[in-house]
């Protein structure tokens, strides 16, 4: 099982990533994970190189999930994927999924991969998510017709997990 994930910010990809890991036995990748160091006190941008080194041994396993709103680099994870699943989903919903998660980490109840900011927040509402539905979503539906036979576009994750259960893929 080689499955594709995208979608903006606070439309669930990590969760159902999470989910179908944990039910499937597939491992697990987040994109974000491979464009960024986090072994550090502070974060930063690995090179591209060891960027995209990371996403080939990933893509030489036999099954795997990877998730991520990233789409510019990264097509061999298109093309070898059994199923893209693209996110659409209600624009409110990720807004206040992203809000929802900036508190709950500042308060200590939820874990990120990084340290959650005001401006963070700011970036993730007005700008990622906005330029998403804007100009993201356009691009990746184009970028993605050639899959279109494997392609599944949900509005949510339960809808994604029913099809999975179904075999409707």
């Amino acid at each position: 099982m080689k499955i594709r994930i995208i979608g903006p910010c606070g439309s669930g990809k990590t969760y159902i990533a999470k989910e179908l890991s944990r039910k499937y036995s597939v491992p697990y990748y987040e994109l974000d994970n491979l464009v960024w160091n986090r072994t550090e006190e502070e974060q930063h941008r690995n090179p591209v190189e060891v960027r995209d080194a990371l996403l080939m041994d990933i893509l030489q396993q036999d099954s795997w999930l990877i998730e991520g709103v990233h789409y510019k680099w990264g097509m061999d994870s298109f093309r070898q994927a059994d199923i893209i699943v693209i996110i659409k989903p209600n624009k409110l919903a990720t807004q206040f999924r992203v809000v929802r998660r900036f508190v709950r980490t500042r308060l200590g109840i939820e874990s990120a991969n990084y340290k959650q900011t005001l401006h963070n927040l700011y970036t993730m509402l007005f700008v990622w998510n906005k330029g998403y539905f804007a100009k993201s979503l356009p691009a990746i539906m184009k970028l993605t017709d050639e899959y279109e036979r494997k392609r599944v576009i949900i509005a949510n994750n339960r809808e994604l997990l029913n099809r999975i259960e179904r075999r409707a893929l």
